[in-house]
């Protein structure tokens, strides 16, 4: 049923709940890492061909309904200026941090499809690789996000530079954001014009703020992205990470999914969001190691949480695991499909 992930982010009836996994396209999976043997990460991301095969390598394996782009969301970055290596067992690393002014300034606001091609290659090989499948899912990281890397330089347990520039230098911060949301939005419209049919903006790192500096420094940005994005006819998934403080705020900024952590309750969650905004979750990543019947239990519980409510997406609370067992993925799938096809009275048996 290749729609059932199109209609629950319209909020539509579903036969069944429609599961993927963030991070599906990956390194649990040998056959990526088959792949990634004889390619460097970034080389692989820019190359059409292979961004193309390791999407697929999940739908396949595991029957996800929904593929999401092989990509990293700092690859827009290139073109700004930024001099972006993933180095290895480090992450990426940025070698010209943004600091000030003069170096915001320096920033460029290019083309999507001028700085990064091979994403829109990529996507449009993919659509004609899923035709009768799935959809596929494009994706941006969120203005803050992105901010947090070019500031700091990769990536940071504090964020202290990046907090610093908020309070101390909010001239220079606003600046920067501005620069960043309309990169993001020009890379997304790209995306859905390459043939993306749903894009996802994640806010990985925005847990780290207080809900009144969201409100102050994050938002206006998140929300110029999102409203840019209405009139492009694809939904609109927004997961802020660790964001269970700012759910009103995150929705206030735009999204017609609102992806969940595993940090709170899926059902207290929508409610405090309101039933007119599908949502997307929101299972710990490290329940897949336990046991099978486990796992089963916990799938059982998310789906009665829904309450067999239209606009549901089952997915993880963030990104899968590297060392997830891949067994323990298909009961994921399948229990999700079986499950969902429940009656409320009988997911509440148990």
């Amino acid at each position: 049923m290749q729609e059932e992930f199109l209609k629950a982010c319209r909020r539509e009836e579903v036969e069944f709940t429609p599961v993927w996994l963030m991070r599906q396209a990956g390194r649990f999976l040998p056959e990526y890492m088959s792949i990634r043997s004889n390619h460097s990460f970034l080389e692989m991301c820019k190359t059409p061909d292979l961004a193309t095969q390791v999407t697929l390598q999940p739908v396949d394996r595991f029957g996800m309904d929904a593929a999401i782009l092989f990509a990293d969301i700092l690859l827009p970055l290139e073109g700004m200026g930024i001099d972006l290596e993933f180095a290895k067992d480090e992450g990426p690393v940025i070698h010209n941090p943004v600091r000030s002014q003069k170096d915001v300034d320096a920033l460029k606001i290019m083309d999507a499809e001028e700085a990064t091609p091979y994403v829109m290659e990529a996507v449009r090989q993919l659509r004609h690789e899923l035709v009768g499948k799935v959809p596929l899912i494009g994706f941006s990281g969120a203005p803050f996000t992105l901010a947090s890397y070019i500031i700091e330089g990769g990536g940071s347990k504090t964020y202290l530079n990046c907090k610093r520039m908020m309070y101390a230098a909010p001239t220079v911060w606003h600046a920067l954001m501005q620069k960043i949301s309309e990169v993001i939005l020009r890379y997304l419209k790209a995306q859905i014009k390459a043939g993306a049919q749903a894009v996802q903006v994640f806010d990985s790192w925005v847990g780290c703020l207080a809900p009144d500096d969201y409100k102050e420094y994050v938002l206006p940005y998140s929300k110029y992205v999102m409203d840019g994005l209405k009139d492009q006819g694809v939904p609109v998934i927004h997961f802020a990470n660790n964001g269970s403080t700012l759910l009103e705020m995150v929705k206030q900024a735009g999204g017609d999914v609102i992806g969940l952590d595993w940090r709170c309750e899926l059902d207290s969650a929508w409610q405090r969001l309101g039933y007119d905004v599908a949502v997307q979750g929101n299972l710990d990543p490290f329940a897949l190691f336990a046991p099978p019947a486990v796992i089963e239990g916990k799938v059982k519980r998310i789906l009665a949480q829904a309450a067999k409510r239209p606009g549901h997406i089952f997915n993880l609370g963030h990104g899968i695991h590297k060392e997830t067992p891949l067994e323990h993925v298909q009961v994921l799938v399948d229990a999700v499909h079986k499950y969902s096809r429940l009656s409320l009275s009988q997911l509440l048996e148990d």
